[in-house]
């Protein structure tokens, strides 16, 4: 590993590592069908610029100290479209992740100036950081990753804190903080609807 803010785990996290109270979350997929594309990768930051990749073998479905640090209560998850990732990680690991915040639903809520809510954009407009996609259709269930990929999926949480930290302005500003909240609250609830088969019903609609 020729990077040293990047640290690759086989398995599971090591004992004894903390993300303090807020901890930036993706996952890397063989696709976007939970009951085909097995999880591959799941990226997590402190935000302080060192990115902790966790690599999951094919057939694995635990990873203990993965799963207890996502159900933990006191730490924040912070996703760029949670709906996808929360439903992976049950799927594959068991885990019910909260508390949850995704930039994806924020950015929706207070960036009704625009129709571009990707984390690309994101990352442009609030951190004045510009993101490479280059490797997000790669192999991610290859034995051995490469440094481009491993580069690519630590850029997808090394600035989710500051991109929480703006839209939480933005939020309080627009007063829609207790939209989000309820979001929030709901995603691993729509998680679950996608994992049953209701992911493109509008169990709301008339």
């Amino acid at each position: 590993m020729s990077n040293p803010k990047i640290k690759l785990h086989k398995g599971d996290l090591p004992e004894g590592l903390s993300f303090g109270s807020a901890v930036a979350v993706d996952t890397e997929t063989l696709g976007l069908n939970p009951q085909r594309d097995r999880l591959c990768l799941v990226q997590l930051s402190a935000g302080d610029g060192t990115a902790h990749l966790v690599q999951i073998a094919a057939g694995q479905r635990e990873a203990p100290r993965l799963k207890a640090l996502l159900e933990d209560a006191a730490v924040t998850k912070i996703f760029h479209f949670a709906r996808f990732d929360v439903g992976m990680l049950e799927q594959y690991l068991g885990a019910v992740t909260a508390p949850i915040y995704c930039t994806k639903i924020v950015s929706k809520l207070v960036r009704t100036y625009t129709d571009r809510h990707g984390l690309k954009d994101l990352a442009l407009e609030l951190a004045q950081v510009e993101l490479s996609k280059q490797q997000q259709s790669s192999d991610w269930g290859a034995d051995t990753l490469s440094e481009q990929q491993l580069a690519y999926a630590a850029s997808d949480v090394l600035y989710l804190h500051a991109i929480k930290a703006k839209l939480d302005a933005m939020l309080d500003r627009s007063g829609r903080r207790h939209f989000a909240q309820a979001a929030f609250n709901f995603l691993p609830v729509r998680a679950r609807l996608d994992l049953a088969g209701f992911g493109e019903d509008d169990i709301f609609a008339h």
